[in-house]
């Protein structure tokens, strides 16, 4: 168990996400240090997909945000080894920026992407309402009071919930993260990163992009009361997209709402909404992975 702090795990994370230029259009991420590795020696996909972004960022002009950006996991990278990014120039037009990302390592794809740019225009806009869900003080006193009273939850759950972690993550329903009946409930979550941040709008989204990997396929599970907590489950991700709707601060509470409209086949399909604490949408998410089956189901 580390004893680093949350806010230790976080600045370690903004360093990790912000990858090394070795030339023009190539860059190179370092090794995640031990207690950002999950023991499985699989690397977290949402850091791979922070670090593709960040290095796309890097070779469009700051005043383009991305627009969206869409990803497929080839082959499980090594959390202990360096990952090197190529970027490809694909389009600079008046309006929008293309380009692709390969992450490879050994010489081998682990990722691919597509990112689009796009300068922001004037124009219609609607959005959906943010849930109303209990504010996170609200729950973090919450899940407290079931503690002091007696009621606990599942250890392995309980130390998820209660480890020093670089994302804060408060789920708004502890129930749908070691489920026993299947739900079709959305699942829902605040997080933020445990530090503080710069101004820097490319750092926040890649604190985003990192932590949009965290609940997607959780959704899945829920609609069958399964639980990677119990070891019934093995899920890795195939793909990942973010479509990026407004400015956002990553250190502030953002909800995440995620749901499955569709499992078979063993995969799963999963998409999200992350909301600004004052009701903004911005982000939607979309993810595919695999359901496999460890243990049968008591």
């Amino acid at each position: 168990m580390t004893t680093k702090t949350s806010a230790d795990l976080a600045n370690e994370v903004i360093n990790l996400v912000s990858v090394e230029r070795i030339d023009e259009d190539r860059f190179v991420a370092s090794a995640a240090p031990d207690e950002h590795q999950s023991g499985a020696g699989r690397v977290y996909g949402g850091l791979v997909v922070a670090q593709a972004l960040a290095a796309a960022e890097a070779t469009v002009p700051a005043d383009r945000p991305p627009g969206s950006f869409q990803c497929r996991f080839l082959r499980p990278g090594n959390e202990s080894k360096p990952i090197h990014y190529r970027v490809e120039r694909d389009l600079d037009g008046g309006s929008f920026t293309h380009r692709r990302v390969v992450a490879d390592q050994d010489g081998k794809p682990i990722l691919t992407c597509s990112i689009m740019f796009h300068r922001g225009e004037s124009g219609v806009a609607h959005q959906p309402q943010m849930p109303e869900v209990p504010a996170p003080k609200d729950i973090r006193a919450e899940l407290l009071s079931r503690h002091r009273s007696g009621e606990t939850l599942s250890a392995a759950l309980n130390a998820f919930l209660i480890e020093p972690s670089p994302i804060e993550f408060i789920p708004v329903s502890a129930e749908q993260w070691d489920p026993t009946i299947p739900s079709d409930a959305p699942v829902c979550a605040w997080l933020r990163i445990a530090t503080p941040l710069s101004d820097d709008p490319r750092l926040h989204r890649a604190i985003l992009a990192y932590a949009s990997d965290m609940a997607l396929l959780q959704a899945a599970d829920v609609r069958h009361a399964l639980s990677w907590f119990r070891g019934e489950i093995n899920q890795p991700s195939l793909d990942h997209a973010i479509w990026f709707h407004d400015e956002v601060r990553a250190d502030e509470w953002l909800l995440y709402v995620t749901e499955s409209p569709w499992a078979g086949r063993g995969r799963a399909l999963t998409r999200g909404q992350m909301f600004a604490s004052d009701g903004r949408l911005v982000a939607s998410t979309a993810q595919e992975g695999l359901i496999r089956l460890l243990k049968p189901k008591e």
